[in-house]
């Protein structure tokens, strides 16, 4: 039994020498072995100074000054990391060998860059022998780079942590690549690494404009991932206004694969708080977002959606993409598919309003006001977004409602070469016709726009009823359109349109009111004017539209019109001018009203001085003065109270 004792007393006493002796051991030699150890780990030189503390109660470890992690061999920006001080706790075991369990580490004020070279290289690829930092096998001779060496052989980091507590870090990603640069600053990071083999959980905090952004997950097989292995992963952001989640597999070069969804009750909120603000998003293109799909990203950069839902507010697409950002610019394939599209909130300007459900099936009207206003806008129109990516997108949809115009089945391919946008009108169904063509946005030297179009068998009731408030025309018809414009606003877009522009219709009436009777007697209220066809062709130059060959015929009588529409300064001064044919019992008469002032309120009033041109030629000559400016007077009467009123109805 003594013999127990003495045993047990002589073990006492090693023990008690061997703390001793760690006691005594100067600190800045423990943080040069501390120092080696990881370096030989890593394979990066790590320095350690300032005054270093060796603790054994509660935790066995120890504290340091300022430390550095030297970066890859490749790079010139500094360290890949480097802090004010570190704290390190680990088990007992890691006295006498083995594997080093970390039970706890700080980090105060650390600054982290993470680099991707041009030619794809990363500067956190750790503790792999013979293989480069872009997971290359290294060549065996430096001088001689063709040939390889033996494979890569894994030189495992055997530690663990079983918390990492990492505050006010500020986080630096350059990509030489595309020449991307990222900062984030004041971060925080609690990490758990229980085993090495095993998971690891995370919980971090990024503050890129001020307001918390959380990110939490895990990382299902560390030493995978660290040794650019495919490893199970879960992440999901929670800022102010939603969040994002990914689940599935990814690795460190990057590659990822999985399950994404997106839940942002306030879009405009939630990019703000990740540092894009002043974003102004109206109601159908996302103030409201939930998305939803299976994305992949490849190695070389190659990003793919399938299967992808989105909901922006009211309006529900299911989208298939692909994109490559592994060239000069980055460049998007697209198809989008989608039932009623509601985007009224961009025609009314009220980017809080709603919708219906569209104009049925092949369009149509609804009452949601006239495109006729006190002005155009003059804000800045911001296309800087053409110049984000090239490539193609494909839309179909069943109905597209404008607020203004409103369309039904729809097939739209967007093509965008270096700010430039194509916009291929291959169906456009609406009006009860189909309107075909292409519509060009181009901002590579400041923005223009410009047209070709061609609207085949529209209702121009319909579309009239839409456009300008007039109810009261029926027929159906063909119109032609071709124009371009420059500005950065709308309004001086449309005072600078110049192109072309011409209609033509088969028979049809106007309903309120009996032209042939108003010719005829001064009075056409009721009935109903028939007319056989119509057509005409304007001219436009610098946002006014000029036309002198209006002409509608009529059974008995026929109509011409002549004069010019601001489409830029929204007036107009037009001479519409019936006319009653002459038969064996009639003489002609022409009735001219000019038709001028602004959209919103014009006003109509008789051209007496031509009236008498067109229907008192002999008589006039006849007449002398004082009888001539009677006649005047009561032509002007009769014109102010009977027939343009009446004229007036067609416009109503």
């Amino acid at each position: 039994m003594k013999w127990i004792i003495r045993l047990l007393g002589l073990l006492l006493v090693m023990v008690v020498i061997v703390l001793g002796a760690l006691f005594f051991l100067p600190g800045d030699r423990i943080a040069k072995i501390a120092a080696d150890q990881v370096s030989t780990m890593t394979g990066r030189q790590v320095e350690m100074s300032g005054k270093t503390r060796l603790s054994f109660y509660p935790v066995l470890g120890i504290s340091t000054g300022r430390v550095t992690v030297a970066n890859a061999g490749w790079s010139d920006a500094g360290p890949m990391l480097s802090a004010d001080s570190f704290k390190i706790g680990v088990e007992p075991s890691a006295l006498w060998g083995g594997d080093i369990r970390i039970t706890g580490l700080e980090a105060v004020n650390p600054t982290i860059l993470l680099e991707r070279g041009a030619d794809g290289r990363v500067n956190w690829e750790l503790g792999v022998e013979g293989v480069a930092a872009s997971g290359q096998t290294a060549p065996a001779d430096p001088a001689d780079p063709v040939t390889p060496a033996e494979p890569a052989r894994s030189r495992a980091l055997a530690l663990t942590l079983d918390q990492a507590l990492i505050t006010g870090a500020t986080l630096h990603y350059i990509d030489h690549g595309t020449g991307q640069q990222t900062t984030l600053a004041n971060s925080d990071l609690d990490l758990r690494w229980p085993a090495y083999q095993g998971e690891a959980t995370f919980d971090a905090v990024l503050r890129p404009a001020g307001k918390e952004v959380k990110i939490n997950g895990r990382l299902g097989t560390v030493a995978k991932f660290i040794e650019g292995g495919i490893s199970e992963m879960k992440a999901t952001l929670t800022a102010p206004g939603g969040s994002l989640s990914f689940d599935g597999r990814g690795a460190s070069l990057p590659q990822l694969a999985g399950a994404f969804s997106a839940d942002l009750k306030d879009t405009a909120k939630f990019l703000s708080s990740v540092g894009i603000s002043g974003v102004d998003i109206p109601k159908g293109l996302g103030r409201k977002l939930t998305a939803r799909g299976d994305v992949t990203i490849t190695e070389d950069m190659q990003i793919t959606l399938r299967d992808g839902v989105l909901d922006l507010d009211q309006n529900k697409l299911n989208i298939g993409a692909d994109l490559d950002l592994a060239g000069e610019r980055p460049r998007i394939n697209a198809q989008l598919r989608a039932g009623a599209l509601d985007f009224s909130a961009l025609a009314s300007g009220n980017s809080t309003a709603g919708g219906g459900d569209g104009g049925g099936s092949g369009g149509g009207t609804k009452s949601t006001g006239t495109a006729v206003q006190s002005g155009w806008s003059k804000d800045r129109i911001d296309v800087s977004a053409l110049g984000l990516l090239d490539g193609e997108v494909a839309l179909v949809a069943d109905r597209l409602d404008f607020g203004t115009f409103n369309f039904g089945k729809t097939r739209i391919l967007t093509s965008i070469d270096r700010s430039r946008a194509v916009f291929g009108l291959r169906e456009l169904n609406g009006y009860g016709g189909l309107v075909t063509g292409e519509f060009v946005a181009n901002n590579r030297n400041g923005l223009s726009v410009a047209g070709d179009m061609v609207a085949k068998d529209i209702d121009m009731k319909a579309l009239l009823t839409d456009a300008a408030g007039i109810t009261r025309f029926s027929s159906k018809g063909t119109a032609k359109l071709k124009f371009l414009g420059t500005g950065q606003s709308v309004d001086a877009i449309m005072k600078s349109l110049d192109g072309s522009a011409s209609v033509r219709t088969g028979n049809g009436h106007i309903s309120g009111f009996d032209l042939d009777k108003l010719m005829r007697s001064g009075n056409g209220t009721g009935g109903t004017t028939v007319f056989d066809s119509l057509k005409a062709s304007f001219a436009i130059a610098d946002g006014q539209m000029h036309n002198n060959d209006l002409k509608m015929k009529m059974p008995l009588a026929q109509a011409t019109g002549q004069g010019r529409i601001g489409l830029g300064t929204q007036d107009l001064d037009y001479t519409f001018t019936p006319e009653l044919l002459a038969g064996d019992n009639t003489r002609g008469l022409a009735i001219p009203v000019r038709i001028h002032g602004p959209w919103a309120n014009p006003r109509f009033t008789p051209d007496v001085e031509k009236a008498l041109d067109l229907n008192l030629k002999k008589e006039k000559r006849k007449l002398r003065k004082k009888a001539k400016k009677e006649a005047k007077k009561l032509l002007q009467k009769e014109l102010e109270d009977g027939a343009a009123k009446e004229l007036f109805k067609l416009f109503e």
